[in-house]
């Protein structure tokens, strides 16, 4: 896939699926309407929810350019992306997105969203186990296995991954 192509298929899905999973449903759940928490804790809402936006977007920016496709199973990267975050744990796009809904529930002080936060990352967490690994298990072969093997899923390793020795 041509980079370009990419980089439209990866905007694409990220305003389809991040964007209605982080975004639309949180709305719909809150109108975005706050509650009143104690201030320190709608704080470390903002850091949540900017630190998983800037994690999202550098790993679909990652799909562009170093995977040469997107996160979207109809539309595939060409190669395995296995850098800069992708060294320290091998789903930090799905970690992202609990991250900005955590994130909102703080700032917004809506409980309702840690609910939602929690189901949404157990569906991602059985879409990953179910579909996912496999799939790049069939695409990639040794090459995903070797990875998985020495970067946690869900947990990120303090150490980045280097590769095979």
């Amino acid at each position: 896939m041509r980079r370009s192509a990419a980089a439209v298929g990866s905007s694409l899905f990220f305003a389809l699926a991040p964007g209605t999973v982080a975004v639309l449903v949180p709305w719909w759940l809150t109108g975005w309407r706050a509650g009143d928490w104690w201030p320190p804790l709608r704080g470390l809402g903002i850091v949540l929810l900017v630190a998983g936006a800037v994690v999202l977007l550098s790993a679909f920016v990652r799909f562009v350019v170093e995977g040469l496709g997107t996160p979207a199973p109809v539309a595939p990267t060409e190669h395995l992306v296995v850098g800069g975050l992708y060294r320290h744990m091998r789903n930090p796009m799905y970690v992202a997105v609990v991250a900005v809904i955590a994130g909102q529930a703080l700032l917004l002080a809506r409980p309702v969203l840690f609910v939602y936060g929690t189901l949404a990352g157990l569906g991602m967490w059985a879409f990953a186990r179910g579909y996912e690994e496999p799939a790049l298990s069939r695409q990639f072969g040794e090459e995903y296995e070797r990875y998985r093997d020495a970067v946690p899923g869900w947990w990120p390793r303090l150490r980045p991954w280097r590769g095979p020795e």
